[in-house]
């Protein structure tokens, strides 16, 4: 063998150099490292950059996804739905949280399945979750449909339904919030919370916090957010209703 530090030829076995005396296991790992990467260069490291735009292309094609041929059919239905929420929402977001016109609506009696199967889903979790999952109950299953639409269909102006019901459970849920002090609000049944203890889910949730001096707060927060997820559906429907009209299908 060849020593690779002075080059001077020697026996195989021997463990270290002759004549300058280096250990040959301490520079072999080091000179057959070099060797490998000079013969098979690693590849170079994606830049944040492209892994960013990789991101960017993906939640594109997630939320902005069109059929090469929309039926014009299909395309009139969402448009009639796209309209029906458009003006129904409109009256819910004009609407003052306080007349709990959102808590009358048809939309309520919708909710209100989920809401009251969601304590029994999260009633093995403990007292404090079985209570307030009748509101995360009913917030879950709109998101649920949203991401039905989006990952299994492929179909965002179906999940833009989804946020803008997502968005109007929010604002289904504020008028309740903000009566957990007054409990005046009249619930199924046809009790308040005055007339049965421990029977309002948000005076034991806020309670329970020790929040219950911002009721207020909370229920307007909700309600805005409400609002802003409602809008968000109406844009990104709208957009998608727009894209599916350039690739309609004209049956030629």
């Amino acid at each position: 063998m060849i020593c690779p530090k002075c080059k001077f030829e020697q026996a195989d076995r021997n463990l270290e150099c002759i004549r300058c005396g280096i250990i040959f296991a301490k520079i072999r790992p080091s000179a057959e490292s070099t060797i490998t990467s000079e013969a098979d260069p690693l590849p170079p490291i994606a830049t944040n950059e492209a892994q960013h735009f990789d991101r960017f292309a993906w939640a594109k094609d997630l939320l902005l996804f069109v059929e090469p041929q929309v039926n014009p059919l299909f395309l009139a239905g969402r448009a009639i739905v796209y309209l029906i929420l458009l003006i129904w929402g409109w009256k819910f977001i004009v609407t003052p949280m306080e007349t709990n016109y959102v808590g009358e609506s048809f939309m309520h009696n919708i909710n209100l399945p989920f809401h009251e199967a969601g304590h029994i889903i999260f009633s093995p979790l403990g007292r404090f979750l079985t209570i307030l999952g009748g509101t995360l109950g009913q917030l879950l299953m709109p998101f649920i449909c949203l991401c039905a639409f989006l990952i299994k269909n492929r179909d965002p102006f179906g999940a833009s339904v989804g946020l803008w019901w997502v968005g109007q459970n929010f604002m289904d849920i504020a008028p309740y919030i903000n009566d957990a002090r007054a409990l005046e609000l009249v619930l199924l049944g046809g009790v308040t919370g005055k007339d049965v203890e421990d029977y309002h889910d948000w005076e034991n949730i806020l309670g329970t916090l020790g929040w219950l001096q911002y009721d207020h707060a909370i229920a307007q927060a909700s309600y805005r957010l409400g609002i802003l997820l409602m809008v968000a559906a109406f844009i990104w429907g709208g957009y998608m209703l727009s894209l599916q009209f350039k690739h309609r299908d004209s049956f030629s």
